[in-house]
């Protein structure tokens, strides 16, 4: 599962209604609906549109309130605040999958030690001396691990 922690649950599955996040969270649904507009917590829609809460939308909405309420952040820096945390989120993730990538390449037993890693997070072997294509646009990270002499 996509989201799933050790125990096999899914954080990320909508599974709770409105009322049953609001209550989790200690909210009022109208608050809820508020935070949605603002775009804190986007919640999944069920087909007839209802919101459908996940375990870690009910945790967001409970940051949303210990900031809001304990630290007096207003709305609008909440905001910023998570769309930086999700990004760093995402950083921290594309970094890991390219170190499992470099790792496996060398655990592969290749020739090559020198790697290029585009935003995506893709990782790919080069040759001595030859350089990613199109590094300038894509972004690319040239890794280099110097050979040991003996």
């Amino acid at each position: 599962m996509a989201g799933a922690g050790r125990d096999g649950f899914d954080e990320t599955a909508p599974v709770f209604v409105i009322s049953v996040a609001a209550e989790l969270s200690g909210m009022h649904p109208q608050t809820l609906r508020q935070y949605d507009r603002l775009g804190l917590v986007t919640p999944s829609r069920s087909s007839g549109r209802g919101r459908r809460y996940s375990a870690r939308d009910v945790s967001r909405l409970r940051q949303v309130q210990q900031l809001s309420q304990e630290e007096g952040i207003n709305l609008a820096g909440i905001k910023r605040i998570l769309e930086l945390e999700d990004q760093v989120r995402s950083l921290a993730e594309q970094m890991e999958s390219a170190r499992r990538a470099v790792e496996r390449h060398l655990s592969e037993g290749t020739a090559q030690r020198v790697f290029a890693a585009d935003r995506e997070g893709r990782v790919t072997a080069l040759r001595r001396g030859e350089r990613p294509e199109e590094r300038r646009q894509s972004g690319a990270l040239v890794l280099w691990r110097p050979q040991r002499r003996p």
